[in-house]
């Protein structure tokens, strides 16, 4: 199993039945295609969209029909659509109950870089900021180091997405909280040793006497 369906199916264990759930660009949008059939979600676009469904056949797309990326999306019977101002009402009140978004960094107490390198052209932060300060759970779905240096690190060197820590933090080789604001090792992947994460994470993990499994 590669690392990014890793991620998606951990992440989708995560969500709950009604839940109002807004998927970040990156792996956050595989995250839909690893909910259980049973289990009845509404994905939001902050575009304004809610009901948004799998990605269309070739052929079938809309040209007005988006996610906030620009990617062709469908839309669900029962689906919404509405203006941006309303989208970001829902987010900025505290009504999207999980949001996943991908990461650049996460330092020790759950802080979030996620929408810039500095000297780098970026389109701009989108609903990032919007999201991590008005969600009801923030989850950071992401690698756990890229180009072999370790992306949760003991402080962020890039920009802050928000002052507000994240919830969780689920890596291909780890799932991370923040309880007491210090980052705590929950689960380990599947045959990946505690000390193999200890080993590519940065920043101090707490380590409680019996860490899990992922199961996913």
């Amino acid at each position: 199993m590669d690392a990014q369906t890793i991620i998606a199916r951990r992440v989708a264990k995560e969500l709950r039945n009604g839940d109002l759930v807004n998927l970040g660009i990156g792996i956050p949008t595989l995250v839909a295609n690893y909910v259980p059939s049973d289990l009845k979600v509404f994905f939001q676009s902050e575009n304004g969209l809610i009901g948004t469904g799998p990605i269309p056949e070739q052929g079938m797309a809309h040209p007005t029909l988006t996610d906030a990326g620009g990617r062709p999306i469908s839309a669900l019977p029962g689906a919404s659509t509405f203006d941006s101002a309303m989208s970001f009402g829902l987010i900025r009140g505290g009504h999207v109950d999980v949001t996943v978004l991908g990461g650049l960094q996460i330092d020790a107490h759950g802080h979030l870089a996620n929408w810039m390198i500095p000297g780098k052209m970026v389109p701009g932060m989108g609903g990032a900021m919007d999201l991590v300060s008005g969600a009801k759970r923030v989850i950071v779905a992401m690698q756990h180091a890229a180009k072999g240096k370790s992306k949760i690190v003991a402080k962020c060197t890039l920009p802050l997405t928000s002052a507000r820590p994240v919830s969780l933090v689920v890596t291909d080789m780890a799932v991370i909280g923040f309880p007491d604001g210090k980052a705590t090792l929950l689960e380990t992947a599947p045959g990946v040793s505690i000390g193999e994460v200890m080993a590519v994470t940065e920043a101090e993990l707490t380590v409680p006497d019996s860490v899990p499994e992922m199961k996913i």
